[in-house]
């Protein structure tokens, strides 16, 4: 629970947030906040445009990047008074979609007051609850939100695959306490994550080929009888085919768990 965790937490996120990128699709590389609104200058290390539309993008060196962390991200959370693990699943989360934001997730995860803004309710609380639990709980709101964002159609699987890392990371680093190192009973309860999460995609991935059969059933069997679908009956289908396409998204991510939690184990 110290600034010393700052660098382990940061070199996560830097190899998600990568070199300079100026896709066009991306929202965050536009000045205007949107797609086609403002000048597009893209994202460098993570430090986006539509954030930052003054600074030199392009030109913006890795010691600019981490100093901009520190200032606008890493104090913001309070990371130096978060468990280690908690502080990374927060300030990942704040790097990816706002501090504010990402504090909301860490008072849901606790219990606390959730005005984005981390006093001391949120630190006794989050010092006092399950670290592990407080991590799942941010991650799983994470994937609920940026699988909702309209730019998900372009981004949602590495999105989601980044949360499911950073997620089994996190967890590794509050089971060892930020010193990377795993003991038998941490590996064992890491792999019974990963067993978990397993379970729950071919639970989300049967739930899906139900509702997707129950769908198609129901159109065909109401063509026929009545010659014609009805609207009613079309928005029955219509409902269940989004519920599937629903299911089939969770269970890509629960897969995406499995994949994370069994490489941390490894470590």
């Amino acid at each position: 629970m110290t600034i010393e965790n700052l660098p382990a937490c940061l070199a996560v996120t830097l190899k998600y947030e990568g070199g300079y990128s100026d896709n066009r699709n991306d929202r965050g590389n536009w000045t205007g906040g949107h797609v086609g609104v403002g000048t597009l200058k893209g994202t460098k290390y993570g430090i986006a445009a539509h954030v930052y539309p003054a600074l030199d993008i392009k030109n913006l060196t890795l010691d600019d990047a981490k100093s901009i962390y520190e200032r606008d991200y890493w104090k913001k959370v309070r990371g130096d008074s978060l468990p280690c693990g908690v502080d990374l699943a927060t300030f990942d989360a704040g790097v990816m979609s706002g501090p504010r934001r990402g504090v909301r997730w860490l008072q849901g995860a606790v219990g606390a007051k959730q005005d984005g803004i981390v006093g001391n309710e949120t630190i006794a609380k989050a010092l006092a609850a399950n670290g592990k639990v407080t991590i799942q709980r941010i991650c799983a709101k994470r994937r609920g939100f940026v699988q909702s964002l309209l730019s998900s159609a372009h981004f949602g699987k590495g999105w989601s695959r980044r949360v499911a890392e950073v997620e089994a990371k996190a967890v590794t680093m509050w089971l060892t306490r930020g010193t990377g190192q795993l003991t038998e009973e941490d590996r064992a309860e890491i792999k019974q994550h990963g067993i978990a999460a397993k379970k729950k995609a071919v639970v989300r991935g049967k739930s899906a080929k139900c509702a997707a059969g129950l769908g198609a059933g129901v159109g065909i069997r109401d063509t026929i009888l009545d010659h014609g679908p009805g609207w009613i009956v079309i928005g029955g289908v219509a409902l269940l085919m989004i519920g599937a396409v629903v299911l089939v998204i969770k269970a890509r991510h629960h897969k995406e768990r499995v994949v994370a939690y069994a490489a941390a184990a490894t470590c």
